[in-house]
């Protein structure tokens, strides 16, 4: 069973703000980041489940700021999802700098027809690729 996943990536110079560290609201952009490179790993094409007839918004999100984050670092952002509803999906995000976590946070997503933007159950085949990374609930517990 795998563990959570991580994606690496590094702080580039337009991402910073005036103070010299990364703009608070790229830190959910580094989410978005890791959970499209998770979905691409296990599951392939972003593309290839809309044209199946299936789409995802973001229905929360969430950040705690704990340190900053400069220009050229190198970020693990670790995703681990926390729960797959009927409908929605909940994951947990932790952005470290050489081990130590510089910003947690969480964000919930909603399954819907993209055709009608209504809300629709996860597809069984994404259910399956997501559930082993789908923590147990006292690992869950101990992340928030």
């Amino acid at each position: 069973m795998p563990g959570p996943f991580v994606h690496r990536l590094r702080v580039r110079y337009g991402e910073c703000d005036p103070q010299g560290v990364v703009f608070n609201a790229n830190f959910i952009m580094y989410f978005d980041v890791a959970l499209t490179e998770l979905w691409r790993e296990t599951i392939g094409r972003y593309d290839a489940m809309l044209e199946a007839g299936t789409d995802m918004v973001v229905a929360e999100a969430r950040a705690r700021y704990l340190a900053p984050a400069a220009f050229d670092d190198e970020l693990d952002i670790e995703v681990q999802i926390t729960r797959l509803g009927v409908t929605g999906m909940s994951t947990a995000m932790s952005v470290r700098r050489d081990g130590a976590t510089v910003v947690e946070g969480e964000m919930r997503h909603v399954f819907i027809d993209p055709a009608t933007k209504l809300k629709k159950p996860i597809p069984e085949e994404i259910r399956a690729a997501m559930e082993p990374y789908l923590a147990h609930d006292s690992e869950a517990a101990a992340r928030r």
